[in-house]
């Protein structure tokens, strides 16, 4: 089986956490499955550019990026944090390769249009798995930043979920998690909703139940399971243990996110 992690928030500042997500895709691979991680750094970036004396802002979950915020990002998500997750899934015996989006060309971006502009923030516009496919043959994981190259030459900052969901959609993934900071997705009431149909986000979205950092990981869900990936799932980080048994048993912890 092919799984795709998305790994950000609590789970990259949390030693504890980052070991038990690193055991839980040591497992993975174990298993016979091929697993590419693909992770944000919203918490670590934000923190360097305070110490840089720049101040983060976000519209509608994405953050507004800037030269200088974007040549942060890549030192910080393609470096630090890039190479500490390599680091974790070493000391679980796993050999990974870390790349930002931009290495072989693997994902290109585009400038994402919006108003108002938010800079260098970009959206997948074509991929290419194949090194992706050359670290699986060698039994590695391929860790990637959520950095890719423009076709314009320049590097663009890209939302983490965005990217999980484009490398589930090129490699032809059959499962995608978010491992995250939250519970799950909830509903009106407060509570986690275990199962979630793309008919009842916009909804949803429209009543403000959903908003910031939620918005963007439920479009990359959405456009996960309407290009061919078979299971998504928004999973706690402290769940992590449960990823071996995602495809094959009962699992209660986060949500589901399904097609109907």
């Amino acid at each position: 089986m092919k799984y795709v992690v998305k790994l950000g928030g609590a789970a990259l500042e949390n030693p504890t956490l980052l070991h038990a997500c690193g055991q839980a895709i040591a497992d993975l691979v174990k298993d016979g499955n091929q697993v590419a991680v693909v992770h944000g750094g919203g918490v670590q970036l934000t923190k360097t550019l305070a110490q840089m004396g720049k101040k983060s802002e976000f519209i509608s979950g994405l953050r507004v990026t800037d030269a200088e915020t974007r040549d942060a990002a890549l030192m910080v998500l393609a470096g630090r944090v890039n190479k500490s997750l390599v680091a974790a899934l070493g000391t679980h015996g796993q050999s990974a390769m870390g790349l930002s989006g931009g290495d072989g060309h693997v994902f290109r971006a585009r400038k994402k249009k919006t108003t108002p502009d938010l800079g260098f923030v970009g959206e997948i516009a074509a991929t290419d798995p194949r090194w992706l496919d050359a670290i699986w043959a060698m039994g590695a994981v391929p860790v990637i930043s959520s950095i890719a190259l423009g076709f314009d030459g320049e590097y663009y900052n890209i939302n983490a979920d965005e990217m999980a969901s484009a490398c589930a959609v090129a490699t032809r993934a059959d499962a995608l998690v978010f491992l995250t900071d939250v519970p799950g997705v909830k509903g009106a009431d407060g509570k986690v909703m275990r199962w979630l149909t793309l008919a009842q986000i916009p909804e949803m979205e429209k009543a403000a139940v959903v908003s910031g950092g939620m918005l963007p990981k439920l479009n990359a869900c959405r456009d996960a399971l309407t290009h061919g990936v078979k299971r998504v799932r928004i999973l706690p980080a402290e769940s992590a243990s449960v990823l071996p048994d995602l495809l094959s048993s009962r699992v209660n912890d986060g949500t589901e996110v399904m097609v109907a």
